[in-house]
């Protein structure tokens, strides 16, 4: 599976994270209010920092790949957000994530940058794709759907599995 690939939607780059996004991300994540569904605070700037070097370094599974891509809305030239898929070589699988910044949630970004990441991981030998909701996060609910999962009736920790074959 190659990583490093950019993927373009009509309003949006998903462009390959990297740790220099780490500052302009820190301000896209920054509202408290975004962790309601998905726990912890907003990191600051040196720990987004640190944590998208682990990220970028890749897993330390040879058996796992982790992709991971910052939102760029190209109408106004800024990050809103990331969406990532972490790849298991041996069950082929991938389990998505995606987070937007409050000020540009409700506009469907989330959701053209899920479905464009479902595509592509689908061009892939991927046999499922999965990603983990909480279940009183409808926004996120209707992403998923969009993408071409559905809920399953799994549960893990606390958040309902939504899944779909590759």
């Amino acid at each position: 599976m190659p990583s490093g690939i950019d993927i373009r939607t009509a309003r949006l780059d998903l462009l390959p994270l990297r740790v220099e996004h780490a500052d302009e991300m820190a301000g896209v994540l920054a509202d408290s209010a975004l962790h309601r569904f998905i726990g912890g605070t907003p990191y600051t700037p040196d720990a987004l920092t640190a944590r998208y070097r682990r990220l970028v370094a890749g897993s330390p599974d040879p058996d796992i790949t982790w992709l991971n891509w910052a939102i760029l809305l190209r109408e106004d030239s800024r990050l809103t957000g990331t969406v990532q898929a972490t790849l298991s070589a041996a069950h082929r699988t991938a389990e998505i994530a995606w987070v937007v910044g409050t000020p540009w949630q409700g506009r469907g970004i989330a959701k053209e940058a899920a479905v464009a990441l479902v595509a592509w991981l689908t061009a892939y030998p991927v046999r499922s794709i999965t990603a983990h909701v909480h279940p009183d996060h409808h926004a996120s609910g209707a992403v998923a759907r969009a993408a071409g999962l559905v809920p399953t009736t799994e549960r893990q920790d606390g958040e309902v599995r939504w899944e779909c074959a590759g």
